[in-house]
């Protein structure tokens, strides 16, 4: 898939707590073993029960858009040629009090509206420090 935002625009940074995350092509959510709650953005203690015996759980990457924002004045001058983009908040299905924020990369601006049902899809993107790629989770449009 094509990059939807502009070569040059920031990516995130990788580490111990957002790998899984960032380099499976899953969507994988830190999970509290103590508690059996799912959280995200993952954290180093369970926002809940404060316990700190965390894994990760796999999302079946389905869920819809729970609201969006359609930026028309670029932030940054990478951004002059790509305005409107879309932003969305997605809702997943199977932890619908997670809510993740992405790129509908399928869909015209003007066609992007709440409830739209989405799956995740991946971006692979080369790690400009020459570590494993960055698979950046994406939503399309459901058929």
């Amino acid at each position: 898939m094509a990059r939807y935002m502009p070569d040059g625009w920031t990516l995130p940074e990788v580490n111990d707590l957002n790998r899984p995350f960032f380099t499976t092509g899953k969507l994988m959510l830190q999970h509290c073993v103590a508690c059996d709650t799912v959280q995200h953005p993952p954290e180093d203690i369970c926002r809940s029960c404060q316990s700190d015996n965390l894994d990760y759980v796999e999302s079946k990457g389905t869920g819809e858009v729970y609201s969006y924002v359609l930026p028309h004045h670029p932030p940054n001058e990478l951004l002059n040629t790509r305005i409107p983009y879309n932003i969305v908040l997605v809702q997943l299905d199977d932890h619908p009090h997670v809510r993740l924020v992405g790129n509908l990369v399928d869909t015209e601006p003007d066609d992007v509206k709440i409830g739209i049902r989405v799956n995740a899809t991946w971006e692979e993107i080369a790690d400009p420090n020459g570590g494993p790629a960055i698979l950046l989770p994406q939503w399309v449009q459901a058929k």
